[in-house]
């Protein structure tokens, strides 16, 4: 049963690393902050004035929208290990992406210690 789990997840994170290279630089920016978020947690006023920023609107959502649901529908089910294999294989796909992101949770890391 694990390596059918195993293969899932391969799935799953293959379908991200093709949707990755489709990406505008304003996606990658956007996954980005999502990535960071999930590594560091941003601090409960960051998350309530996020919330305030989101719009209700009428028309639905955009295939990237969708892409990010179904990414942190499957990042909440990998585990440790899963969740570096994948950013492991993102830094081998963008190593500028991969650089930014330790940048900037590094850079969380120490405001939060403040």
């Amino acid at each position: 049963m694990k390596m059918a789990e195993q293969s899932v997840v391969e799935n799953e994170q293959s379908t991200i690393y093709h949707w990755f290279s489709s990406w505008s630089k304003l996606h990658k920016e956007d996954f980005l902050k999502d990535l960071i978020n999930k590594a560091v947690p941003p601090d409960v006023t960051t998350l309530f004035d996020a919330m305030e920023s989101f719009k209700v609107e009428d028309k639905p959502p955009s295939i990237f929208m969708c892409q990010m649901r179904l990414f942190t529908n499957w990042f909440e089910e990998w585990n440790q290990l899963e969740r570096d294999r994948f950013l492991r294989r993102l830094g081998e796909i963008d190593k500028n992406f991969i650089a930014e992101f330790e940048v900037a949770v590094q850079k969380r890391l120490e405001e939060s210690m403040k």
